[in-house]
């Protein structure tokens, strides 16, 4: 079996750097960070819904993109699993041997890409393609959300930056080829039980 690969030489000194820094900050903002980190993707899940419910309201075209986000983020997420399983990289507080805000994870839950960046990357550009401002929103929450795994410990720098851009390839190759189809689809859907889906009655 490959072993496991050490990616502290990349960028361990700003991990270590920004480590050093959350133990100098008080407590609530590191309680504020760390549930923002285990919990933030609940955030994701409702602004889908809403860009689902905006664009169901008014019968945009964008209502299928919108029920389609869910499975796009799922693509991010599966993508992101695969390249973890190639690239085998040891979690930064494994390798560097530091005490961190969240628990550090065991051996064989491997560190690049972040899971958490590709999946709030990949949420937040698919959410574009129906709705410029809840997009928008998302895009700032991704960043908050792959800074936030930084500062607690769980992924280098890199981790998260690949992830960004793996959730963001993923979600707009995905998003561009079922908006070249968006009418076609939608008219199915129409004729089809799933109607209600795309607008109201």
């Amino acid at each position: 079996m490959t072993p496991a690969y050490n990616g502290s030489g990349i960028d361990g000194t700003a991990y270590t750097d920004v480590n050093d820094l959350a133990h100098h900050t008080p407590g609530w903002l590191n309680d504020l960070i760390s549930a923002w980190s285990l919990y933030g993707l609940t955030v994701f899940a409702v602004l889908m819904l809403a860009a689902w419910w905006q664009a169901r309201r008014t019968g945009s075209p964008s209502a299928l993109t919108a029920l389609a986000v869910p499975l796009i983020t799922l693509a991010g997420f599966g993508v992101d699993l695969l390249l973890k399983l190639v690239v085998r990289e040891d979690r930064p507080c494994q390798s560097l041997h530091v005490t961190v805000l969240e628990a550090c994870p065991g051996p064989g839950d491997w560190s690049f890409p972040s899971n958490h960046a590709a999946i709030a990357s990949a949420a937040a550009v698919a959410l574009l393609f129906v709705s410029r401002r809840l997009g928008t929103v998302a895009l700032i929450a991704a960043v908050l959300m792959a800074a936030s795994r930084v500062w607690v410990g769980a992924h280098y720098p890199h981790d998260v930056l690949a992830g960004l851009a793996l959730g963001a390839l993923v979600a707009a190759t995905c998003t561009q080829v079922i908006h070249r189809r968006q009418d076609a689809l939608a008219d199915r859907l129409r004729h089809s039980p799933l109607r209600p889906l795309l607008t109201t009655p």
